[in-house]
């Protein structure tokens, strides 16, 4: 198949490489090209519009960096699509975006797939994301090959709009787990408690789990940067969850503090650091 890839950041750029791996010919984009240009060295033929990348592309993967960039680069891109094609949005976007991507995809005639994924850097060139994947099962099959090259599973949610659901139940979660992480560790610090005898007391027990040295490790070693998942993205994402709570009656107290560390800590210069920077709120 040829797949077009819009959006070569950190996930973009791996999921191209895994797509290429896999046997696909790959064509992307990016917004800044030069981001893009190492991708050549890979097989991969850079494009200069989204326009051109989509050009009689198979399947077209977005992964950008929220739902207004989605819109505005399909905008551009779709009517150089074929008719037909299936579209992979990969984007964590609300719930609003995923209805305006619907319309988007059957003005343009493209099979819509509402797709995005559970991972970071070193799941995503390693081929090894989970897929939250939703859409119409009569074209299943032409965009299984993408999903089985950038991912280490997949999970079929349902019709399109189910995997974003999906993605944001699953990323409160996860932001949770940071903000707990860091917490912990700074009052550990706070107290004069080294952060050893912590995380030793509950190694092992119902309460362990690897994020959790993980996440306090990068603080602990000054690891925040390259990152994996920018502090900022978080920002976000807990802001597309406190949104889709909101419209359904749900408060997520929790989920808005987290919201507001993330705020503090941006202020302070964090934002392009791993979300681990939340310890610095």
């Amino acid at each position: 198949m040829t797949v077009a890839v819009l959006g070569t950041g950190i996930m973009g750029a791996a999921m191209a490489r895994s797509l290429v791996r896999d046997g696909q010919a790959v064509r992307c984009w990016n917004r800044t090209r030069a981001r893009a240009e190492p991708l050549a060295a890979d097989g991969i033929e850079v494009s200069d519009t989204p326009a051109e990348a989509v050009r009689d592309a198979d399947v077209v993967v977005t992964m950008l960096f929220d739902g207004a960039a989605v819109l505005a680069v399909m905008a551009e891109a779709g009517p150089a699509a074929r008719a037909g094609a299936c579209w992979v949005q990969s984007t964590t976007v609300g719930l609003d975006t995923v209805a305006e991507l619907g319309v988007l995809a059957a003005e343009h005639e493209l099979v819509l797939f509402d797709a995005p994924v559970l991972g970071t850097r070193e799941p995503a060139e390693a081929g090894q994301l989970i897929v939250l994947a939703s859409g119409p099962e009569d074209h299943r099959e032409t965009v299984a090959p993408v999903f089985d090259a950038v991912g280490a599973r997949t999970v079929w949610a349902g019709e399109a709009g189910a995997g974003t659901r999906l993605k944001l139940v699953a990323n409160t979660w996860l932001l949770a787990a940071t903000h707990g992480a860091v917490e912990a560790l700074a009052l550990a610090e706070a107290l004069g408690v080294n952060p050893d005898d912590f995380l030793g007391v509950i190694r092992g027990g119902p309460l362990d789990m690897p994020y959790l040295h993980l996440k306090t490790g990068l603080v602990r070693s000054d690891r925040l940067s390259p990152t994996s998942f920018a502090l900022v993205t978080a920002a976000k994402d807990a802001r597309l969850i406190v949104d889709a709570a909101e419209a359904h009656g749900v408060r997520l107290d929790q989920t808005v503090a987290g919201l507001e560390r993330f705020r503090r800590a941006a202020e302070k210069g964090h934002g392009d650091e791993d979300m681990a920077a939340s310890y610095f709120a």
